[in-house]
């Protein structure tokens, strides 16, 4: 039985040869909510860590996970 990986037409060849640069919808939201979360958390990490947020480890990842859905919503408009 032989195979011959060179043949055209097949329906994923693109993808397969393309995998190792293709970044799916998920990672593309986590990078820009990273740098959405990067400014929102220079702007208000006074005020959490003032004392004034019961627990401002809980309120920074709350905060980047409204980074990375804001990110995703970004990213399905635009």
């Amino acid at each position: 039985m032989s195979f011959n990986f060179l043949t055209s037409g097949l329906p994923l060849q693109d993808l397969v040869f393309g995998a190792s640069i293709y970044f799916p919808p998920l990672f593309k939201a986590v990078i820009v909510g990273f740098f959405i979360w990067l400014i929102l958390h220079h702007l208000l990490r006074e005020w959490m860590y003032s004392g004034e947020i019961w627990h401002p480890t809980l309120m920074d990842l709350s905060l980047f996970s409204l980074s990375v859905s804001a990110a995703l919503v970004i990213l399905v408009v635009w």
